[in-house]
């Protein structure tokens, strides 16, 4: 039983929808102009039912179509904000809620997964979920030792939606390229297929969600929930109650702007040194603020959640990336090129200018190079126009890097995080957090090797 849209031709057709909804609206936008309506005025209503049109379809049908919009979303930053106004709601929608399963779904699935006697689990069960997602949705409840649990249930037929969605997306990824100018959707969608089957695996995700739960626990500044119990299709995990990311970033505080960004930029690094695991999702429906901080209760600690994703990096993040980056703010043109060249950043049968190099990569950077940076939409839009515009040098010399395949999630971690950073519009000490958990940021003493503070 499933409630998903699961014929392929019936996702097919809504996923269909939107390349030729933005066509079609495009032709009756044409119309309007004729007939002497003002050219600002008919491209925001485009806009406006393009927005709708894109959370209604990828909203209703779940699956690899709702992760695709979620992570659309975290790049919203990145758009000319004639067009992210429209698109921001609608975006943002796409973060922490989608139309939910009915009841006897959840039922049935929780029948099936932990037995008829499902309900004596529990002490309270709440139908009315408190969030739904691309391939699950939330329940509120109590467990059966008291504890305010979170009940994740998986949509029935989940992973063939997810699928199927994908590789739909897919195949018109170039009439989707006006959704986020100068992005190319293409690899996006392909690294989320290849995410696929371990998102639908909750003995991974609990796993995960696990290894950070221990790490961190009593830690002063990031709470992870405990898993509480999990079979196929059903997690359950300790509740957590706070502030929806999505809520700072509308109408948050600059003070609570400021601490979830740092402490955003402080999981980011941290975890994988921590746990050997990077926190791959990382949009803002899944993060939370609350209260009880280092200094008390008026003081704010984040909420991470969602572990279905993640990125198993043993040794923490390469040291590869301290390197370089430490590197290109010394200005050691030559040095970066090396580096890059050996880890395959630039293909052997391309020649490069070291210094061209360096320039390109500078503005990237510009976070780490300052005690303290503001993270903003417009120097979002900035990078993305001087990365993006087919006239710049940083473009043409852009097309010729390569992404080894070992960096691809890592550097979408990084874009996404940096693209929630600017939605907070937070003021963040990203060195300080640089220098405490990347390997190879703080160079080491070559006598001990310990890091050296005088260096550093």
């Amino acid at each position: 039983m499933s409630d998903l849209p699961r014929k392929a031709v019936t996702r097919t057709a809504k996923l269909a929808a939107l390349p030729l909804g933005i066509a079609g609206r495009a032709t009756w936008g044409f119309g309007k102009r004729i007939v002497g309506e003002s050219a600002e005025l008919v491209g925001r209503e485009l806009q406006q039912r393009t927005a709708e049109q894109l959370f209604k379809v990828l909203g209703e049908l779940k699956g690899g179509a709702m992760k695709f919009g979620q992570a659309l979303s975290v790049f919203e930053s990145a758009l000319p904000e004639e067009v992210a106004g429209p698109y921001r709601a609608a975006l943002t929608k796409l973060q922490e809620a989608a139309p939910p399963m009915p009841t006897r779904t959840v039922h049935a699935v929780l029948e099936e997964r932990l037995g008829e006697g499902w309900h004596e689990l529990f002490l309270e069960f709440e139908d009315k979920p408190a969030a739904a997602a691309s391939i699950g949705q939330v329940h509120r409840g109590v467990w059966h030792d008291g504890r305010e649990v979170a009940v994740k249930v998986q949509y029935p037929g989940a992973g063939e939606a997810l699928l199927s969605d994908l590789n739909q997306l897919s195949r018109f990824s170039r009439l989707l390229g006006p959704l986020i100018p100068g992005m190319d959707i293409k690899p996006l969608i392909a690294e989320l297929k290849d995410r696929v089957s371990e998102e639908l695996d909750y003995g991974l995700e609990a796993q995960a969600q696990q290894a950070h739960a221990e790490e961190f626990t009593d830690d002063p500044d990031v709470v992870v929930p405990q898993v509480v119990h999990q079979s196929d299709q059903v997690l359950v995990t300790e509740w957590i109650d706070g502030i929806p990311l999505s809520e700072i970033i509308s109408d948050g505080t600059q003070e609570q702007r400021d601490r979830a960004g740092q402490l955003l930029a402080r999981f980011l690094f941290s975890g994988p040194a921590r746990t050997g695991l990077l926190h791959a999702d990382p949009h803002p429906g899944n993060f939370r603020l609350l209260p009880g901080g280092p200094e008390g209760e008026d003081d704010w600690r984040l909420g991470v959640l969602d572990f279905g994703t993640v990125d198993r990096l043993p040794g923490g993040l390469p040291a590869t990336i301290g390197e370089s980056l430490r590197m290109t703010l010394d200005g050691e043109a030559e040095a970066v090129y090396e580096l890059l060249c050996a880890e395959g950043f630039v293909k052997k049968t391309i020649e490069l200018d070291p210094e061209a190099v360096l320039d390109y990569l500078l503005p990237i950077i510009e976070p780490a190079q300052v005690e303290e940076f503001t993270f903003t939409r417009g120097w979002m839009r900035s990078q993305a126009a001087r990365i993006a515009d087919p006239r710049s040098p940083a473009y043409q010399l852009g097309k010729q890097l390569n992404l080894p395949p070992s960096y691809l999630l890592i550097h979408r971690v990084t874009l996404s995080t940096i693209g929630v950073l600017c939605q907070l519009g937070s003021t963040v000490r990203m060195r300080e957090e640089l220098e405490e958990w990347l390997p190879g940021f703080v160079p080491e003493d070559p006598v001990d090797g310990a890091p050296s503070v005088a260096e550093a």
